[in-house]
């Protein structure tokens, strides 16, 4: 299952608590309190608000997806994501997968290129890197 968002917003966009709660129809008390059960579900809090990345969401989906409909318990679930994290790739967080599939490459370095032109080896392999990405997180 995928969020519905139908706020405008850029797909990559940050959202709020409340608007996690309404795509997935989960409380916004149990999101809460899945980040105190789930400690790589870490969503940036700024000025007392929380603001999920869509790595946090593909997160919730997954534990939603383990403890609603796969009938795992809390322990089972964190089980669950312990072992998928445990294997390459699957289940990591998106700039921990790229350091290490590209640690000679920073983003710093090609944003200061001179002419502020990004060069074509680091385009491609950064393409690399994303397509790793999608197929880890469809793992």
């Amino acid at each position: 299952m995928r969020a519905k968002f139908t706020d405008g917003k850029d797909e990559g966009a940050l959202r709020t608590i409340g608007e996690v709660s309404a795509a997935l129809g989960i409380k916004t008390h149990v999101l809460r309190y899945w980040e105190q059960q789930f400690p790589t579900l870490q969503p940036l809090k700024r000025s007392g608000r929380r603001y999920y990345r869509p790595e946090d969401i593909a997160l919730l989906e997954t534990i939603d997806r383990l403890v609603n409909r796969d009938g795992y318990t809390l322990k089972g679930a964190q089980q669950a994501l312990k072992d998928r994290r445990d294997t390459p790739l699957a289940g990591q967080h998106p700039d921990h997968v790229a350091a290490e599939l590209a640690p000679e490459l920073s983003v710093d370095d090609a944003v200061t290129h001179p002419g502020g032109e990004v060069p074509a080896q680091v385009i491609t392999r950064l393409k690399s890197i994303r397509s790793t990405l999608a197929q880890a997180l469809e793992a």
